[in-house]
């Protein structure tokens, strides 16, 4: 059965390129270390066929569409307190535990939050 429309050449070649953008962020995508490299994603290439009143024409619309992996979760934690009102606040927890103070990459003692500890 002979072709009825060569993919790269059809539309003037747009077929082709959006489905290359598509492929290109779906790669990208995988590339990506936030994201889970073991599922799947998807390019979908869509084309709508309408004919014409007298049925010698079919208008043609494509569309191409990716469908990616979203970034994973970020985690982390913050140690609640209250402040001088006695209402409720927060602060990321850096150190690990509540409580624990750490060093930090400059070399210098934080709490829990990373407020650094003066010890003058």
């Amino acid at each position: 059965m002979p072709n009825i429309v060569d993919l790269n050449d059809f539309a003037g070649g747009a077929v082709a390129e959006r489905f290359n953008l598509e492929l290109q962020k779906a790669l990208e995508n995988i590339a990506d270390p936030n994201t889970d490299p073991k599922k799947a994603r998807k390019v979908t290439l869509t084309v709508t066929l309408v004919g014409n009143e007298n049925r010698d024409i079919a208008s043609v619309k494509v569309q191409t569409k990716s469908t990616l992996v979203p970034a994973k979760d970020t985690e982390t934690a913050i140690v609640l307190d209250y402040d001088s009102k006695g209402k409720v606040t927060g602060a990321e927890l850096k150190s690990g535990v509540k409580g624990q103070a750490y060093i930090t990459e400059n070399g210098e003692v934080a709490d829990d939050t990373g407020k650094i500890i003066s010890f003058k």
